[in-house]
């Protein structure tokens, strides 16, 4: 009988003892002691080359897998565990005669548990300088037939993938006499078809990436960073992932020093803040409220960018995101924490200044320690219903050389100044975009309007003032008609920065030359949905 010849007997799928197992791992934190609790149960350990090499200098005594299949490591290790007692030892349905008399004919072995990482694949491909073919070895195949082949016979066998869940096994299989539960088994063999996955998805990345920007299989993989709070509402859950393989993510290098679990909606907020102030090199400051900035602001200082950010739309700021680009000290946070903040990002604090701002409960204090920026080839992703789409992000400054001035009067050097740091604001604002700008502050801002010219409106009744004279306006597209300037002009504005490219071009520029007001075309719009 197949059991006489093998020394097996049919085992049924909940029934399994852990009696041989193989360990053969790129990522060798933990290895050995999980192999030295292996050993202590009476497990025969197998293993491969740097591997095995480590646990028998650790005084762990190791079966070879040449000594197991009776095959050879050739071709530089390139194949070393392909072989068929093994992939019949990890894929033999235990309970089946025809599986067990196909054992006892080929002198198969079983193997009860697979313990397997795969080469840095991810982190190769990642390194700066790195040749194709480099990238190229870290692609692993043994590794991942391993895997499969246990975590889809799991009935029978489990597979470990992850350092993390060797303390969890072990404890198991001691309270238990060397036995590993279906149910684990089952979550171990989930947690290892989404980490081949993981794995095939950067390789397949990195393929698609060579040759074509939009690929015919858009493939990514997603890990999870936290769970949080809630969604956009209390009744709704959700948690933050960042994508793998990515050079960074929001919340990369991010260390919070105080306050409340962040929410989803702090995180998108976040993103428009910390992007916006990012903008620009001297001390900038942005508060963004519902993804839209309520008022943005460059000064000599942190405080002074601060203060004029804040005066743009006092009433809106209540409960914002404020994102700076410069140390917080004392006096800038003895300003901010006159206000009701939800979450405030900036690059460093002083002591003191945390002390002061500490003294609210709630206040989210993060410390933005990326110096990285993202890859400049990433491309941004919106999730519809079925599918996403994706496109370019819209990165590129439009710079001052490229833009036409298509007036009579052309703008003072102050109108220039404004004009391009309300055009890189408006960039950051929900379309109908309008951003009206002085002193390089934010006075009014018209966001996420049917109409442009109701945009304009908004904007200007944002302003806190009497007058707009000598204000300048950025629009994310051109105007259709020349109603939205004529009503800036009216309130004071005197310079108008815009995309051009509207049929009724030459009606608006008229309009402002009657009104003797500059004009610029950028020649690019910047629609933010």
């Amino acid at each position: 009988m197949a059991e006489q010849q093998t020394g097996q007997e049919p085992i049924a799928p909940g029934e399994v003892r852990i009696r041989r197992a193989l360990l053969s791992v790129s990522d060798k934190r933990g290895v050995v002691d999980f192999a030295r609790g292996l050993a202590e149960l009476g497990v025969e350990l197998l293993s491969t080359g740097g591997t095995a090499g480590e646990l028998q200098a650790a005084g762990i005594e190791v079966r070879s897998v040449e000594d197991f299949t009776g095959f050879p490591e050739i071709m530089d290790g390139r194949v070393k565990t392909l072989h068929p007692k093994l992939y019949a030892g990890l894929l033999a349905r235990r309970d089946d005669p025809a599986h067990l008399d196909a054992a006892g004919e080929h002198d198969v072995e079983w193997v009860d548990l697979v313990c397997v990482n795969l080469y840095p694949f991810e982190r190769t491909a990642a390194r700066r300088g790195v040749t194709e073919a480099e990238v190229i070895e870290q692609i692993d195949i043994g590794g991942p037939t391993m895997i499969r082949a246990a975590a889809k016979n799991h009935a029978y066998a489990a597979v470990v993938v992850k350092p993390e869940a060797y303390d969890a096994v072990l404890e198991e299989l001691r309270e238990t006499g060397g036995l590993l539960s279906l149910p684990t088994r089952e979550a171990l063999a989930g947690d290892a078809f989404a980490y081949t996955a993981r794995y095939d998805t950067a390789i397949s990345r990195w393929f698609a990436e060579k040759t074509e920007d939009f690929p015919p299989l858009y493939v990514r993989a997603f890990e999870k960073v936290m769970d949080l709070s809630y969604g956009e509402n209390p009744h709704q859950r959700a948690a933050f992932y960042s994508q793998v393989g990515a050079r960074t993510h929001l919340l990369s290098m991010v260390k919070q020093h105080h306050g409340k679990q962040l929410s989803f909606n702090n995180l998108l907020d976040l993103e428009a803040a910390r992007t916006m102030a990012r903008e620009f090199e001297v001390p900038a400051c942005a508060i963004v409220k519902h993804n839209n900035p309520c008022g943005a602001a460059l000064g000599d200082t942190a405080l002074a960018a601060y203060q004029a950010a804040f005066a743009c739309d006092p009433l809106s700021a209540f409960g914002g995101v404020i994102a700076l680009n410069r140390r917080v000290d004392r006096a800038t946070a003895e300003a901010l924490h006159e206000q009701f903040i939800e979450v405030l990002i900036a690059p460093e604090y002083d002591e003191d200044a945390l002390e002061v701002l500490s003294a609210k409960a709630n206040l989210r204090i993060l410390e933005d320690g990326e110096r990285r920026l993202p890859a400049l080839g990433e491309p941004e992703i919106k999730q519809v219903t079925g599918g996403v789409l994706i496109q370019d992000r819209d990165s590129q400054r439009d710079e001052r050389e490229g833009m036409e001035v298509v007036t009579e009067r052309r703008p003072t050097e102050q109108e220039w100044s404004d004009m391009l740091f309300g055009w890189r604001v408006c960039k950051q604002v929900r379309s109908n975009a309008i951003v009206l700008a002085e002193g390089l502050a934010t006075i009014g801002i018209g966001a996420g309007q049917m109409s442009r010219v109701d945009s304009v409106r908004l904007a200007v009744e944002k302003c806190r003032r009497d007058s707009l004279e000598g204000a300048v306006m950025a629009s994310d597209a051109f105007f259709p008609f020349a109603d939205g300037p004529a009503l800036a002009i009216e309130a004071g504005v005197r310079a108008i920065m815009q995309p051009g490219g509207s049929v009724r071009d030459p009606e608006v520029v008229a309009a402002a030359d009657a009104a003797g007001v500059a004009m610029v075309f950028t020649r690019r719009r910047h629609f933010r949905h």
